[in-house]
């Protein structure tokens, strides 16, 4: 018996002496939760909202949070209790189900139930964190977190200017409720439980992905890319044409990097379909969105430098219309394994001419394209075995790629080509168009 009272005490012993760090460390798993979720779900607004600069930012904070996340996880595990899986608990996942928002079409509404109500308690709960731990003893933990409280404080700032004439107070309520049914994220504040009339709408409509995005007030097209310069923007034998001038050359690759937009777009969507996938691979999905939101506003910047009115500009939005119609594990394989591999030789041949013009911020932009590509190539040989795994997906890798480059055939045939263009050839920015700005007769 003496034996056994005395084993049985070490375990209670051994806590009670770790009480200090394992408080820390479950406030510290509990925000890495808050955030991996952040991340996955605030990234359905990229395609629903329409202004261009507020997709940009809504890209950028995730990738920030992606950030917090990776880095408060590293911390965690330094440290005993806080668990070697990333999973994230129900409760939290049930709010952030809630907020991706399924009882409103507005996007600026479920915009703010983010940025009004979530980020603003996740910033709450890392100033919270800061006043129970120890600045000392804890100090790793301290450095991060007030790191964090400065990114979540310009989030909010930079956010706000979108949001100033938007009217949420109805669903901001809604949310607000069902985190202070928690308490907050991290239950330190007063729990007020919902109330018997409370319903949670995604349980009652569950999200699904728009049939197309939303590009505001900005002309639309079916595709940017052909063969007439009397009707597109970007003629494809002119890209590659030796005797095509380099300063329309120029001109037409800052068109295709802004229409890396659709990149974004499409992208977005693969967050919320993979639930389950390893947090790491979440990680480096949210780098490539930023990296694609970087390369879009290349061409969304540097055109009207070159005296091109962006409202002449047409978005394409056939690939996000066709790939909407494909599972997740297939939008990315389409992505990685074929339209970013498959233009490293054209844009070789651009970034050769480009130089041409010595124009050092041009090719400092084009460098950087091409390398953060190669990166997407890397992160699709990486992630696409995994992620087919998470859909059930046996073939193996190449045999899956090729057959899903078929199917992207037969699905465009039925779901391209169907937007009609906004503007007439008169108004739009075309190939002839392009000569004239670039000073070619």
């Amino acid at each position: 018996m003496g034996t056994s009272t005395t084993s049985s005490a070490r375990p209670a012993a051994a806590a009670g002496r770790m009480a200090a760090v394992n408080e820390m460390t479950r406030l510290l798993r509990l925000l890495f939760e808050v955030e991996r979720e952040y991340l996955r779900t605030v990234t359905t607004l990229v395609y629903r909202v329409g202004e261009p600069e507020l997709k940009y930012l809504i890209c950028q904070h995730a990738w920030e949070s992606a950030g917090h996340a990776r880095f408060l996880r590293e911390r965690g595990r330094e440290l005993t209790t806080f668990g070697t899986h990333d999973n994230v608990r129900p409760e939290i996942t049930r709010i952030f189900e809630e907020a991706v928002g399924t009882s409103t079409s507005d996007p600026l509404v479920i915009t703010a139930g983010f940025y009004r109500v979530l980020k603003p308690a996740l910033l709450a709960a890392y100033q919270h964190y800061l006043k129970v731990t120890d600045h000392l003893a804890d100090w790793p933990s301290k450095k991060l977190v007030e790191e964090f409280i400065a990114d979540e404080e310009r989030h909010l700032r930079e956010i706000d200017v979108y949001l100033k004439e938007v009217d949420a107070r109805e669903w901001t309520t809604h949310l607000t409720q069902a985190l202070d049914d928690l308490g907050g994220w991290l239950g330190s504040e007063t729990r007020l439980p919902l109330a018997a009339s409370f319903v949670w709408q995604h349980e009652k409509t569950p999200f699904t992905h728009p049939a197309t995005c939303n590009r505001g007030r900005y002309p639309v097209c079916s595709g940017v890319f052909g063969m007439d310069p009397t009707e597109d923007p970007i003629v494809r034998p002119w890209l590659t044409d030796p005797k095509t001038d380099a300063r329309v050359i120029r001109l037409m690759v800052y068109v295709w990097l802004m229409m890396e937009m659709d990149a974004i777009d499409y992208l977005a969507t693969v967050f919320y379909d993979t639930p389950k996938a390893p947090f790491d691979l979440h990680f480096d999905l949210a780098r490539h969105l930023w990296d694609e939101s970087r390369h879009s506003q290349f061409g969304f910047r540097q055109l009207p430098k070159l005296g091109v009115d962006l409202m002449t500009v047409e978005h394409s939005l056939d690939l996000y219309n066709i790939l909407i119609q494909m599972p997740a594990h297939e939008r990315y394989a389409l992505m990685t394994m074929e339209f970013e591999a498959g233009s490293f030789p054209t844009k070789a041949t651009v970034m050769d001419r480009v130089r041409e013009l010595n124009d050092f911020e041009a090719d400092t932009l084009l460098a950087f394209d091409r390398n953060d590509e190669q990166n997407h190539v890397r992160y699709g040989h990486r992630w696409l075995p995994e992620m087919m795994a998470l859909f059930g997906e046996t073939r193996p890798t190449e045999e899956f790629v090729k057959a899903t480059q078929e199917k992207f055939k037969e699905v465009a045939a039925v779901y391209g080509g169907k937007v009609p263009h906004s503007l007439p050839k008169e108004i739009r920015l075309t190939g002839e168009k392009v000569l004239k700005l670039a000073g070619v007769n």
